[in-house]
């Protein structure tokens, strides 16, 4: 009697942990290879390989719509327009259902990136989290979080214009500034 309970206790014990998702692995090298990509820049076309052609992507900047395939491949070239020498470093870590808990393959980081702003030259670090979910090895969701509004206004050129009117508001570049 006690044999059998133990070993119950054993295979309950085994039954209910959870290990690493198979793909998971695999789908971090997608995941790694789509950000060299991004930071070098080399070959956008490579990056929407890494896609699914029903990708549901969500941007980084406040109150934008999820972008399609077409729309996410702009948004990788609109970064590779405006910044150089691109770098990641971040940890992977392993996505789980929400229902109910399970890995699901899918993969989360927290990281730092790195770069050179391409119009004023001026070099910039920024924190973010990323998510990446998969279907047929492919990314079919995900999204990018970070202050991507601060980022590119904290490198834009700022003149100064002196107005007689105190009470007036001027529009600089991505924002407003009262003089």
């Amino acid at each position: 009697m006690k044999k059998l309970l133990l070993i119950s206790l054993i295979a309950l014990f085994v039954s209910c942990s959870t290990g690493q998702h198979p793909d998971f692995e695999a789908n971090v090298a997608s995941v790694q290879k789509l950000l060299e990509l991004q930071g070098s820049e080399a070959d956008l076309q490579a990056q929407l390989d890494l896609v699914h052609d029903e990708v549901q992507w969500r941007p980084a900047f406040h109150g934008a719509a999820q972008l399609d395939k077409a729309g996410f491949g702009e948004y990788l070239k609109g970064w590779h327009d405006v910044m150089e020498d691109v770098t990641y470093e971040g940890n992977w870590l392993p996505g789980v259902l929400a229902e109910t808990g399970l890995p699901d393959g899918s993969v989360r980081s927290y990281g730092m990136w790195r770069g050179v702003h391409t119009e004023t030259g001026k070099s910039w670090e920024l924190s973010s989290y990323h998510t990446w979910e998969f279907k047929d090895g492919l990314i079919i969701a995900g999204g990018d979080y970070f202050d991507a509004g601060g980022l590119l206004g904290s490198l834009q050129a700022l003149s100064l214009i002196h107005i007689s009117e105190p009470t007036r508001l001027l529009s600089i570049g991505v924002g407003v500034l009262w003089v």
